[in-house]
C-alpha cells in the first residue's frame, strides 16, 4: 500500500488524466467505426484525423506514452489506407 501522500498524488492525477484518456479512446473507435462502414468518406478521413490529434494530445500531456500514441496513428492510418485501397480493387 503507498504511502497516503502518494496515493493522494496518484488520485489527482488519474482523476486529471481520466478524460484525456477517454476522449481518445472514444475518438479511435468512432474512426474505427467509420472505416469500418465506408472507408472513403468524408466521414471516416476527418475520424481518423479527430483521433490522431486526440492521441497527440493525450501524449503531449504525457497521459499516454508517446511511443503508444505514435504506434496507435499509425495502425489508425494503415487501417484507413488499407480499406481504402480494398474498396478500389
Amino acid at each position: 500500500m503507498p504511502a497516503a501522500k502518494a496515493r493522494r498524488v496518484a488520485e489527482r492525477k488519474s482523476e486529471r488524466n481520466r478524460p484525456i484518456r477517454s476522449l481518445a479512446r472514444n475518438k479511435v473507435a468512432e474512426a474505427r467505426a467509420a472505416i469500418e462502414d465506408d472507408p472513403s468518406s468524408d466521414e471516416a478521413v476527418a475520424a481518423v484525423a479527430a483521433a490522431k490529434s486526440a492521441l497527440a494530445t493525450a501524449a503531449s500531456k504525457g497521459v499516454v506514452h508517446k511511443n503508444n500514441a505514435a504506434r496507435r496513428i499509425s495502425r489508425l492510418s494503415r487501417l484507413l489506407n488499407r480499406s481504402q485501397a480494398d474498396q478500389d480493387s
